[in-house]
């Protein structure tokens, strides 16, 4: 019973009786004493390990399934080839600006519906337009994808129509809106990339809640960096060159805020660093590092190299998504992510129970 705090953990252990009258004792941990040389002694009773009410998690895992994950990466993916799409019109490259909006309608029509198949019922979808709720990142997100579609739709439209159709009123009235629907898409891309960090960072799963500040940096470079190397894949190499510079500096931006992201989590940061997690983030980790230096090295010069590096950035940013999913569903099933950050704040604000000790108390 002495996980429960009923018992002292030790002969220096000190007791407050509960005020509240329910004939409970709570145990703390032994507060350190100052020696004759005015230095602080350490305890003689060490802190008390760490233990859950009957090892059970405090959280409920999220019951996500991998159809999660998959939405995440397509839809960051259809928001930086939306940005292809449109920067290739403004400049003349008709071959990255049909690559850039058919991938951005792709992969919002797979993303739209792996979101829709997680819901469990389809109309559920159509019952969260019935409101606009700027404190939700769910409803804001969805109103960001209600915006982002049509304009997708209707610069893609324009690329699939066959040739003979083009030249039909319909056609030219599709040619005209074309560019100002693209760009239109292009302005709201940033927030399609970045909203779903926005989203897991608001759950309280500990994984996702304490990366708040780094995740949407590494959602919208892995967001570039899959669509930049999907546009090498698909244009000749004399038309990628913004493809190129697209994906090297959303492969840089990915690197950096996934290392930046593990160096300023604290005890969490071990749900990132262990299990499938860590394995998954590692081979995205080596694959992104690989097809950026092939981008950068061979990317303009050899088609095969472009067409290699391009699937190694791609799924390099496929993993990325997967192994944060992981670390967050990981970070809820041991109690020690939730509990532990909790009493360090609760010691940082200088509570009544700040420098007592670790043992365990009632929660």
């Amino acid at each position: 019973m002495s996980g429960l705090g009923t018992e002292p953990p030790g002969p220096m252990a000190t007791r407050d009786h509960n005020p509240t009258g329910n004939g409970r004792t709570r145990w703390h941990g032994p507060r350190s004493r100052r020696g004759n040389n005015g230095h602080r002694e350490l305890p003689m009773v060490p802190d008390a390990e760490f233990r859950s009410y009957y090892g059970r998690p405090v959280l409920k895992p999220p019951v996500w399934e991998w159809k999660v994950p998959a939405y995440l990466f397509t839809g960051g993916l259809a928001a930086g080839s939306a940005v292809l799409g449109a920067g290739a019109d403004l400049t003349g490259r008709s071959a990255l600006r049909r690559a850039g909006r058919v991938a951005a309608l792709g992969a919002l029509l797979v993303s739209v519906a792996l979101l829709i198949a997680d819901l469990g019922r389809p109309e559920r979808f159509h019952l969260m337009l019935r409101v606009a709720k700027p404190t939700s990142p769910m409803s804001v997100g969805t109103w960001i994808l209600t915006a982002f579609g049509p304009g997708v739709g209707l610069a893609a439209a324009t690329e699939l129509l066959p040739a003979h159709w083009r030249r039909s009123v319909i056609g030219r009235l599709l040619g005209r809106l074309a560019r100002p629907a693209g760009l239109s898409s292009a302005a709201i891309a940033p927030g399609v990339a970045s909203y779903t960090a926005v989203l897991l960072s608001h759950t309280a799963a500990p994984g996702w809640h304490e990366a708040r500040g780094q995740l949407p940096f590494v959602f919208t470079g892995s967001a570039a960096s899959s669509s930049g190397g999907l546009a090498m894949i698909l244009t000749p190499v004399d038309e990628a060159a913004p493809a190129r510079w697209f994906a090297t500096y959303g492969a840089i931006s990915e690197l950096a805020a996934s290392r930046l992201l593990q160096r300023r989590l604290g005890l969490v940061r071990q749900a990132y660093t262990t299990g499938r997690a860590h394995r998954l983030r590692s081979f995205s980790e080596a694959l992104t590092t690989a097809g950026l230096t092939g981008t950068v090295l061979a990317g303009r010069r050899h088609r095969a190299v472009a067409v290699a590096s391009g699937l190694a950035l791609l799924t390099g940013s496929a993993l990325q998504r997967f192994g944060v999913f992981e670390a967050g569903v990981a970070s809820t099933k041991d109690p020690k992510y939730v509990i532990v950050p909790q009493r360090e704040r609760r010691a940082g604000r200088g509570t009544p129970d700040a420098g007592r000790g670790t043992a365990p108390a009632h929660y």
